[in-house]
C-alpha cells in the first residue's frame, strides 16, 4: 500500500500539520519531525495528530528516534518507525500507561464551552504536565547528571502546550478555524474583488466614449463680388469690397551651368601697308584716322595709327601745271603709305600685292595694297555667344519661378489671403563667366548667374471672410459651413498703388448647430432620449451614435468623452 511522506518543517505549528494530514490523498500518512521540533513534545499535540488520523481515516506513523517523542506517541498508541523502510510499531515504554484514544473528543469537541469542561480540560493538561516532569526527572537520573538538551525540550515542552490551548480555542470557533484552513482562498478572493471593482470603475465611469454624427441640410451657392486694393491703410473699407494690401517678396540668386556653343578664330592677323593717294587742290591734305578702314580683295583692314597726306611739291605731279599753277587753282596727286591691320584673324587674310583699288565716292580717295598682307594664323576657340546666355535664362525661369513661388506662398502667415493672381517674378540681370565672346575652359562650359525676386499681394484672411458672408445675405440662423478656396480673377493695375479685381468662390451653408451645441443637449442622457432630443434641433436630418463598447448605454456626463461630427448633406 502507498504511504504519503510528510516532511515537517521547524516553523510549522499543529494547525498546519493536521491540515496537511487531512489534505493528504494516501491512508498511511508517515510525518519525519525536524530536530528538536517543539510542536511533536506536547502530549496535547499528539492527540490532536492522533484524533486527525482517525477522523481522516488515516494511519499515521511517526518517523523519529527521539526519546521524548517515543514516549508521548506510546502514551497516545501512535505508531513510530525509526527510517521509512522499517515496519512501524508501537512503541512501550516502561512507567508509560497508555492513554485512551476517546480522551481525545474532548480536545477536538465544537461544542459549547463551559466552565466544567474548562476546568476538566485544565486538570487533564495539568496531569499530563506532571507526568512528563516526573518521567523527565526519571530520564535525567538515568542518563547521568545535567543532560541540557532535555530541559530545553521540556520548555519548549511547555510553549508548545501554551500555544495548542490557543488552538484548542481557535479549533471551537468554526470561522477563525475555516479562514485558517482558507487562507489562500480568502487573499485570492479579496484580490479578485479589488480588480472587479477596477474593471467596474474602467467599463462604466473610464472607458465610456460616444462618436456622435449629426447630419445637417445644407444648400450650396457661388459667389462673386468686385473689389480693389490699396496700398493706403487709411483708404480701406471692407464693407464696400476695398481692402489694404501687403507686399510680400522673396529674393533669391540663382546659378546655371550652360555649354558655350560659339566660335571664334583667335590666332594671329595679317598686316601690310595700304598705298592711299588722291587728287586734290595742291594746298589740299588727306587726313587718316587710327582705325581707318580699308578694303582689298573683298576684306577689310584698318589703320594702325593717324597718317597726314599732303603733296610732296612735285610739279610732275600735277595735272596741267602750265595753266593752273600760274594761278594756283590745279590738281596734283598727294599720296602716302598707310600701315594697316586685319580686321579678323586667320590665314584667310593673308592676299597678295594688288594693283586693284577701290574708289571711296565719300572721301575720293584710291587705296589699294601695293604689297602682300602677311602673318595671319588660325586659331579656333569655343565662346560665350548671346544666344547661349539667352537658352541659360529661360532654363532659370522655369525652374526657380515654381520654386521661390512655393517658398514664397509658405513663408506667409496663414491668415492672411493670397492673391494668387498677383505672383510676379523679377529677373535682374544675367552675368555670364566667361563673358559674352570670351574663350571658355576645354569642358566647354560656363555659367550664368542671375538674382530674382519673386512678389505677391496678400490681404486679410479674416475680413475677406466677413465680406463673403456678409455679401451672401444669410438669414441669421444659418452659417457658412464649408467655402471653397476663394480667388481673384480679372486682376489688374489701376496705378502704381491701387489695383482692381473680382473676388469669387462657392459655399455650402445650412441651419446653425455647433458641437457645443449637440454636446449640451445629449450628455447624460441615455441613447434613446439623446436621438430623440436631437431630432427636434432644426436642419438636423440624420443622427448615428457609436459607442466605444456594446455596455456603454448612456452619453457621459464628461464632455471631453464626447466627440461630434458634423456632416454636411447637400
Amino acid at each position: 500500500m502507498n504511504k504519503d511522506v510528510i516532511y515537517i518543517e521547524p516553523e510549522d505549528d499543529i494547525t498546519d500539520i493536521i491540515t496537511k494530514i487531512e489534505n493528504s490523498k494516501e491512508k498511511i500518512v508517515a510525518l519525519v519531525p525536524p530536530k528538536k521540533a517543539g510542536v511533536f513534545r506536547s502530549i496535547v499535540n499528539i492527540k490532536l495528530i492522533t484524533k486527525a488520523g482517525a477522523s481522516a481515516e488515516k494511519t499515521i506513523v511517526l518517523v523519529t528516534t527521539d526519546p521524548s517523542i517515543i514516549k508521548l506517541a506510546a502514551a497516545t498508541r501512535l505508531p513510530v518507525t525509526k527510517n521509512l523502510q522499517s515496519a512501524p510499531v508501537i512503541p512501550e515504554v516502561d512507567g508509560v500507561e497508555p492513554i485512551e484514544s476517546t480522551s481525545t473528543e474532548d480536545i477536538m469537541e465544537n461544542g459549547d464551552s463551559s466552565e466544567s469542561e474548562t476546568a476538566s480540560d485544565n486538570a487533564e493538561q495539568a496531569e499530563d504536565e506532571d507526568k512528563e516532569a516526573a518521567e523527565s526527572d526519571d530520564d535525567t537520573k538515568e542518563n547521568g547528571a545535567g543532560n541540557a538538551s532535555e530541559d530545553k525540550d521540556a520548555d519548549t515542552d511547555a510553549k508548545s502546550d501554551k500555544k495548542a490551548k490557543k488552538q484548542k480555542s481557535t479549533a471551537k470557533n468554526p470561522l477563525i478555524a475555516w479562514m485558517q484552513n482558507h487562507k489562500k482562498l480568502i487573499i485570492f478572493g479579496g484580490i479578485s474583488l479589488v480588480l472587479l471593482i477596477v474593471l467596474l470603475i474602467w467599463m462604466f465611469v473610464i472607458a465610456p466614449a460616444v462618436t456622435v454624427t449629426v447630419g445637417i441640410r445644407t444648400t450650396s451657392a457661388n459667389f462673386s463680388e468686385n473689389i480693389s486694393l490699396t496700398s493706403n491703410l487709411s483708404d480701406e473699407n471692407t464693407s464696400e469690397g476695398k481692402f489694404y494690401y501687403e507686399e510680400e517678396k522673396i529674393e533669391s540668386k540663382k546659378e546655371v551651368e550652360f555649354t558655350a556653343t560659339g566660335k571664334k578664330n583667335v590666332g594671329e592677323k595679317a598686316r601690310g601697308e595700304m598705298v592711299v593717294y588722291a587728287y586734290l587742290d595742291a594746298k589740299g591734305a588727306v587726313g587718316i584716322k587710327a582705325g581707318a578702314a580699308f578694303t582689298t580683295g573683298g576684306l577689310t583692314y584698318t589703320a594702325n595709327s593717324d597718317v597726314q597726306l599732303v603733296w610732296d611739291g612735285k610739279i610732275s605731279n600735277c595735272e596741267n601745271p602750265n595753266d593752273e599753277v600760274t594761278s594756283g587753282h590745279f590738281q596734283c596727286l598727294i599720296s602716302g603709305k598707310v600701315a594697316v591691320t586685319a580686321t579678323g584673324s586667320g590665314e584667310s587674310y593673308n592676299i597678295p600685292a594688288t594693283p586693284v583699288s577701290d574708289w571711296d565716292n565719300n572721301a575720293g580717295v584710291f587705296s589699294y595694297n601695293a604689297t602682300p598682307m602677311t602673318g595671319g594664323t588660325d586659331k579656333t576657340v569655343t565662346i560665350v555667344q548671346q544666344s547661349d546666355v539667352d537658352a541659360a535664362l529661360e532654363k532659370i525661369k522655369d525652374t526657380s519661378e515654381a520654386t521661390n513661388k512655393e517658398k514664397l506662398f509658405d513663408k506667409i502667415s496663414d491668415d492672411s489671403f493670397i492673391v494668387e493672381a498677383s505672383f510676379k517674378q523679377t529677373v535682374g540681370d544675367a552675368v555670364s563667366t566667361p563673358a559674352v565672346g570670351e574663350e571658355v575652359g576645354e569642358d566647354g562650359k560656363a555659367k550664368l548667374s542671375v538674382v530674382t525676386t519673386d512678389s505677391v499681394l496678400v490681404l486679410d484672411e479674416t475680413k475677406v471672410e466677413e465680406f463673403i458672408a456678409e455679401k451672401a445675405k444669410l438669414a441669421d440662423s444659418y452659417k457658412i459651413y464649408s467655402m471653397n478656396d476663394p480667388f481673384v480673377e480679372n486682376f489688374a493695375k489701376v496705378d502704381d498703388n491701387n489695383y482692381a479685381g473680382k473676388l469669387k468662390t462657392s459655399f455650402v451653408a445650412g441651419p446653425k448647430v455647433t458641437e457645443n451645441d449637440v454636446i449640451d443637449i445629449i450628455k447624460g442622457k441615455g441613447l434613446g432620449t439623446a436621438q430623440h432630443d436631437l431630432k427636434d434641433v432644426t436642419g438636423v436630418s440624420s443622427i448615428r451614435i457609436d459607442t466605444s463598447y456594446p455596455w456603454v448605454m448612456h452619453i457621459p456626463s464628461n464632455p471631453e468623452r464626447i466627440t461630434v461630427i458634423i456632416d454636411i448633406e447637400e
